[in-house]
């Protein structure tokens, strides 16, 4: 399979790069981008949610009534979960939501959402991205000049550019990341993928089996 590449005013340079098959031209798994993706989204929880338990909380150790002949439900001292002010019973305590997957398993999952973007004609192929200096307005002019000012972008470089990065820091619907952070969930968050040259080459790199 084969993409032209484009600059960073949209034109088209007449060049075109071949994509690797065996990454960008799989049939899509599903169910191990959704493992991926859950991991991901796991392991960026902090788990430091706390609810006091039963001994936890300040009060008298007193029993308030009678254990039975009340007419009410039974109950020992103040710090009952029955009261109001009492303890929670199984409330949340502090834990690690991460868990582990496979590094085929994460390669598979990255190489199918590459191909489910390629199937959906959401890849384009720049040139080295780099601005003189950081301007938001030049990113944008950017985005207009391949016509998808529209479209939550993701722009992938091969290494970090701090103009480029800066420049699109204030766009809400653009993200810039390097080739070696490149993960699932930022894929397909995406609706438009764009790759340097430089990143495609890492990207199959990195990839290959």
């Amino acid at each position: 399979m084969e993409l032209s590449v484009y600059n960073i005013k949209g034109e088209d340079t007449g060049r075109k790069v071949s994509l690797d098959d065996n990454i960008f031209g799989i049939e899509p798994n599903e169910h191990v981008m959704y493992l991926d993706v859950k991991q991901y989204l796991a392991n960026k929880r902090q788990g430091t949610h706390k609810s006091k338990e039963r001994s936890e909380i300040s009060g008298s150790t007193r029993k308030l009534g009678r254990q039975k002949g009340g007419g009410g439900a039974r109950r020992g001292d103040i710090n009952s979960p029955v009261l109001v002010g009492g303890a929670r019973v199984f409330g949340p305590v502090p834990r690690d939501y991460s868990f582990k997957l496979n590094k085929k398993t994460k390669k598979l999952a990255r190489k199918s959402a590459l191909s489910a973007k390629i199937k959906d004609n959401e890849v384009i192929v720049l040139e080295n991205v780099s601005f003189d200096a950081p301007k938001t307005k030049d990113f944008v002019s950017m985005m207009s000049g391949l016509k998808i000012a529209d479209k939550k972008t993701l722009l992938i470089l091969s290494e970090p550019n701090k103009n480029v990065y800066l420049s699109a820091r204030n766009l809400q619907n653009a993200k810039v990341i390097t080739s070696s952070d490149v993960n699932t969930y930022a894929i397909l968050d995406s609706t438009c993928l764009l790759i340097t040259e430089g990143a495609l080459a890492n990207i199959e790199n990195n990839l290959k089996d």
